[in-house]
């Protein structure tokens, strides 16, 4: 293959071909990734928003959806709807850590003010079970405290943010597909009715 036909190829598969079938391998990876992001145990963390971050911009640069087609049994509206549950999970493990640990985002105020309680049980429970320390080394002491309440609490906390990210996930995901099947529509329609598409008229009149 010559200079000029790997350059080609490369371009199809960076950019999309006209008119070419969506690629199957980045949604694939998407969702391995967003999947073993979501299967993991305890907190959420910070490094989840930078995944789903990197799972976004990967998506939403690499992916071409097909040329817009009316009907929910197209095949855009299959591609479509797999864009956009895609999307919404990237969307819902990126805010996972925020939802987490801002109440303005997620109140849930009933779940943190139990898991608060929770935390102080553990301070208490820990304060029990290493009572020994709190004459040799209450810093110590001080310190595991602190430590077993934060991570009680944020599993809490974690627990319950993860029963909610299906709904704010599929939230996403509609708005995402109402505004690509909107945006497609009006660009076809205005490829179909742009100036220049139509055959200019003839004349009536006979020559003479």
């Amino acid at each position: 293959m010559d200079d000029l036909g790997l350059r080609r190829a490369r371009k199809d598969v960076g950019t999309g071909a006209p008119g070419a079938a969506p690629q199957p391998g980045v949604i694939g990876i998407a969702l391995a990734a967003v999947l073993t992001a979501a299967l993991a145990q305890g907190s959420w963390q910070w490094f989840a928003t930078y995944l789903g971050v990197t799972l976004l911009a990967l998506v939403l640069c690499f992916y071409r959806l097909p040329a817009w087609a009316p009907g929910l049994r197209s095949a855009y509206a299959v591609n479509l709807m797999t864009y956009a549950v895609v999307v919404g999970l990237c969307v819902a493990i990126t805010l996972a850590p925020m939802m987490q640990r801002w109440s303005w985002l997620f109140p849930m105020p009933g779940t943190r003010a139990q898991c608060r309680e929770l935390g102080r049980y553990e301070r208490l429970r820990v304060e029990a079970t290493l009572a020994g320390l709190a004459g040799r080394d209450p810093v110590a002491l001080a310190h595991a405290q602190q430590s077993q309440s934060h991570t009680v609490m944020a599993d809490c906390l974690a627990s319950t943010t993860t029963l909610w990210l299906p709904v704010y996930g599929l939230g996403a995901a509609v708005l995402v597909a109402l505004g690509a099947w909107s945006l497609g529509r009006s660009r076809t329609r205005g490829g179909a009715g742009s100036p220049g598409t139509e055959a200019p008229e003839r004349s009536s009149r006979s020559l003479p």
